[in-house]
């Protein structure tokens, strides 16, 4: 079998050879003429699978090593009998990692209490669930918005979006980029939506950029309708609006799925994937290794008394480097995502020297005790 790999797939060099023959390529040297004779494609998000790269192409299979698939014409494919595969849910412990930080973090800049805020999260599928679930963990209220998930179930679970614009202190963007339809999420955050809030709400986006309009939220920004913004994800990367980037408190080069341990569910996925549409044996996909993270015991003793807990994950995942960097080289925003240093989620480390009534939150939290 002929494969081809971007070389920016984590994990995969020593283990996809088990498979077949694999060529590596940086993302933009995926062409028409490079990829003729592949029968099968392992890809990121940074270039579009349609017609104009697949036409008269020998590809039977695009693995994406990527949550998102709006980078595949799936109808194309469809059409023409070559299969695509995504990786759902591989970066949802990320993502939460990632939130998790930005929430304690934000809470600090600004100098309020998350217990008892009320967090807006749109869109509940494997991320959006995760969120929820540590944001009850720091005491805040929990609103829901889905409205396909909302359609197919029954209950009462979830609300409408004009409830969480009313009501929530933090709005969370977690849906993926849909351009037509009734659930639009292309500009779902636009300038009627941001003249439309009744607080003035932390905006967080690290679903897709174009779910926030940037003209509508630098607007937002300067007229004081929200109070602050995260913003990993932008649109038209890697050329991300300057004077954007300048004006939130938290910007970071789309790396809120980048854990370690995301990259190498995505990977293990699409490996997957590619065994089973070729009924090929499993065994080598065990070999992917995940390095152990430089300091992987965290003791608790060594933290102030109080939020003992708030430490602990800071101790494994932080944005402020990740927001210097940028802030910093914004021109190098493609090399920081290629170079993402190791991060390595919760369950990666052992917590020492914690009490008794923390050890349910820091088992809730996936830490190894």
């Amino acid at each position: 079998m002929k494969i081809i790999a971007d070389a920016h797939i984590p994990f995969l060099k020593g283990v996809g050879e088990r498979y077949g023959e694999i060529t590596y390529l940086n993302g933009n040297e995926f062409t028409r003429e490079t990829i003729q004779d592949a029968d099968t494609l392992i890809v990121r998000t940074v270039t579009h699978f349609g017609e104009e790269m697949l036409e008269g192409s020998k590809v039977k299979l695009i693995c994406s090593a990527t949550i998102g698939f709006d980078h595949i014409d799936t109808a194309y494919c469809q059409a023409k009998g070559i299969r695509w595969a995504n990786a759902p849910g591989c970066n949802s412990g990320s993502v939460q990692q990632y939130i998790s930080s930005v929430l304690i973090e934000i809470s600090r800049l600004k100098g309020f209490s998350l217990e008892g805020k009320t967090i807006g999260i749109i869109g509940v599928g494997n991320v959006g669930k995760k969120v929820a679930k540590i944001a009850r963990l720091v005491g805040m209220k929990v609103l829901l918005n889905d409205p396909p998930r909302q359609r197919a179930e029954s209950g009462n679970e979830f609300t409408d979006l004009d409830t969480i614009k009313r009501e929530a202190d933090i709005i969370t963007f977690h849906t993926p980029l849909t351009k037509a339809g009734q659930d639009k999420t292309h500009h779902l955050a636009d300038e009627e939506f941001f003249a439309t809030l009744g607080k003035k709400p932390i905006i967080i986006n690290t679903a897709r950029g174009p779910i926030v309009e940037t003209v509508a939220i630098k607007n937002a920004i300067r007229q004081e309708k929200i109070s602050g913004a995260i913003i990993d994800c932008w649109e038209n990367e890697p050329n991300i609006d300057l004077e954007y980037m300048k004006m939130v408190d938290i910007a970071t080069p789309h790396i809120a799925g980048y854990s370690a341990d995301g990259k190498g569910n995505a990977t293990r996925m699409s490996l997957e994937t590619l065994a089973e549409f070729y009924g090929l044996d499993k065994t080598p996909i065990l070999k992917i290794n995940i390095p152990e993270p430089e300091s992987p015991t965290i003791d608790l003793n060594s933290f102030p008394a109080d939020k003992r807990i708030y430490h602990a994950l800071l101790h494994t995942y932080s944005t402020q480097a990740d927001n210097d960097r940028l802030k910093a080289n914004p021109q190098n925003f493609t090399y920081f995502r290629e170079r993402y240093p190791l991060r390595r989620e919760n369950i990666a480390y052992n917590v020492i020297n914690y009490l008794p009534q923390e050890k349910e939150i820091l088992q809730d939290w996936r830490f190894r005790l």
